[in-house]
């Protein structure tokens, strides 16, 4: 530290490329910081720095080892408290999480101990080293946040544990669906709005949600201990009720709920099985070399749709796209809101059949198959329906949302559909089966521009910047994280890489993201990247324009 604090003074005032000399490590009384990357100018992206603290000196509960959920918690909570730690500095900064609790590579259980990762603007006046405040920076400042996220006696312990039984639960909730046969879970008491689309903590005043009766299950946690709520069941469940009542608002806690959130979030209690994944509608992104014929078919002119393909989808054949991508995928649960659907895919009502012959509609909607999805692939499908009663004859489970409360619907939903029976027919003409995967050409993905240079960049959460293509993210809705983004963007470049080398890329992507963590996998030290799930990883891969791929031999 001292010979850290000698040499930041002994450049103060000449040009900022001297800093280049910080490169390396420094060792301090409760921590070795190490110095991995230095910015050009003041104006670049921000130095990267990694400071380890030895469990010893850590002193940390032993219960934050105790298996993988708690260690990740325990290490989102690490990261949580140097940002708060870090709130007087505009210079120093940390990717720490929001609402969710992600796998993060900003703090890190190694060896060696706990690993922190993050961020130093280096000071400067113009382009001159502002040198004696740099020492104060790193050698004063640095030293009081990272013993205050990481000392045992500095850390809130109480809050610690109440995160990491938090996670626990949740993992122990969505571990528990499939044996009691169900695919969603909200419990009493929980809360589903959030205060608005650019904030995600919970509304202030909401009105808890409580499950009815004919619906509440109670599943074990090791925490908490049982847990009453509202179980969705297996199978073709429908989220009824008139506008702005909460429709909407419960599949999206849902659909988050593949990922744990923090205590306070409101939805720590919500879960969905893991695989769950929402499709919609995307006019205009490309679609390669995939089989839409069980959706789509006889187009005019006699197109195939076996193997289709184009760079400007409609709304219905992006959809359909969605949805063979995701079985392709091998997912088990989807989630469809009719608001970001397309009208002709979900249904095609009597009087359109009348006027409009099979023969000239290549569209098979979905209404005539989701019972199919359920029935031969074992697929469920939690579908939020305002404005056909064709999928009641279907449904398994009917929720209606009345002033933001559930209500089980389902007996006088079957008692309508055998009231007032549909005349509309069937229009499936062949047995749905679940996609061959194709197969990747890994040349097609490159992360290199036409200049040579390798260019992965996050734009939020709804764009991804590879190589020379924009990957549009916005339909991608179960990304939270713009991190993720990035992560994404980083293992599509090793996907290109690996099977380049000769592997299956998409065999090395599963391998890698159930076995590895990412710390393990990116060659450098990143400190900005959260685990994303491998659903999300080929949804990206499929919008990438420039990736080719082929039916499987």
């Amino acid at each position: 530290m001292k010979r850290l604090k000698s040499l930041l003074h002994s450049i103060d005032g000449k040009g900022y490329k001297a800093y280049k000399d910080l490169k390396g490590s420094f060792d301090f009384p409760n921590f070795r910081l190490t110095v991995d990357h230095v910015q050009g100018d003041p104006f670049a992206a921000p130095s990267r720095l990694r400071a380890v603290v030895p469990y010893a000196t850590a002193g940390l509960p032993d219960h934050v080892h105790a298996g993988e959920p708690r260690q990740r918690a325990a290490r989102d909570y690490i990261a949580r408290a140097f940002r708060r730690a870090a709130r007087g500095s505009d210079d120093i900064a940390i990717d720490a999480g929001a609402q969710s609790v992600l796998d993060r590579s900003c703090a890190l259980f190694t060896e060696d101990g706990v690993e922190l990762r993050f961020t130093v603007n280096l000071p400067a006046k113009g382009r001159s080293i502002m040198g004696h405040r740099a020492a104060q920076l790193l050698t004063d400042a640095l030293p009081e946040i990272i013993d205050t996220a990481t000392q045992g006696e500095a850390l809130d312990t109480a809050a610690l544990r109440r995160h990491c039984d938090a996670v626990e639960d949740q993992v122990a909730l969505r571990a528990g669906l499939a044996a009691a046969g169900l695919v969603g879970f909200v419990a009493d008491g929980a809360v589903l709005p959030r205060r608005s689309g650019v904030d995600d903590r919970p509304l202030l005043d909401a009105i808890p949600f409580q499950a009815p009766a004919e619906r509440r299950v109670t599943l074990a946690t090791p925490n908490a201990g049982e847990v009453s709520g509202m179980g969705i069941p297996a199978g073709i469940t429908l989220i009824v009720g008139g506008g702005f009542h909460g429709k909407s608002t419960l599949l999206t806690a849902l659909e988050r709920g593949v990922y744990d959130h923090c205590p306070g979030d409101g939805r720590e209690q919500i879960v969905a099985l893991a695989d769950a994944a929402k499709i919609r509608a995307e006019d205009g992104r490309a679609v390669q070399a995939l089989d839409l014929s069980p959706f789509i078919n006889h187009l005019p002119y006699a197109k195939s749709t076996t193997g289709f393909a184009t760079d400007l989808a409609s709304g219905s054949t992006s959809q359909a796209a969605a949805l063979q991508e995701a079985l392709e995928a091998g997912v088990s649960t989807l989630l469809v809101d009719e608001d970001t659907s397309a009208t002709n895919f979900m249904i095609r009502d009597e009087r359109m059949q009348r006027l409009v012959a099979k023969r000239d509609e290549p569209i098979t909607p979905f209404v005539d198959r989701i019972a199919e999805l359920r029935d031969g692939l074992d697929v469920a499908t939690i579908l939020v329906m305002g404005g056909s009663g064709d999928y009641f004859q279907h449904a398994d489970t009917v929720i209606q949302m009345q002033d933001y409360l559930p209500h089980d619907v389902t007996a006088q939903a079957q008692r309508i559909a055998a009231e007032y029976g549909t005349r509309r027919q069937a229009e499936a003409e062949s047995r749905l089966e679940r996609p061959v995967p194709r197969r990747l050409t890994p040349t097609s993905v490159d992360a290199t521009t036409g200049k040579g240079k390798s260019r992965i960049k996050a734009r939020g959460r709804e764009a991804l910047v590879f190589g020379d293509d924009d990957i549009d993210l916005r339909a991608v809705e179960q990304i939270v994280d713009t991190s993720q983004v990035r992560a994404i963007g980083t293992l599509l470049a090793l996907i290109g890489q690996a099977g380049a080398e000769g592997g299956d890329p998409i065999a090395w992507l599963t391998q890698t993201l159930e076995t590895a963590s990412l710390a393990d996998v990116v060659p450098r030290p990143e400190g900005d990247l959260a685990r994303p799930r491998r659903i999300e990883v080929m949804a990206a891969l499929n919008r990438l324009r420039s990736a080719r791929f082929r039916a499987a031999a």
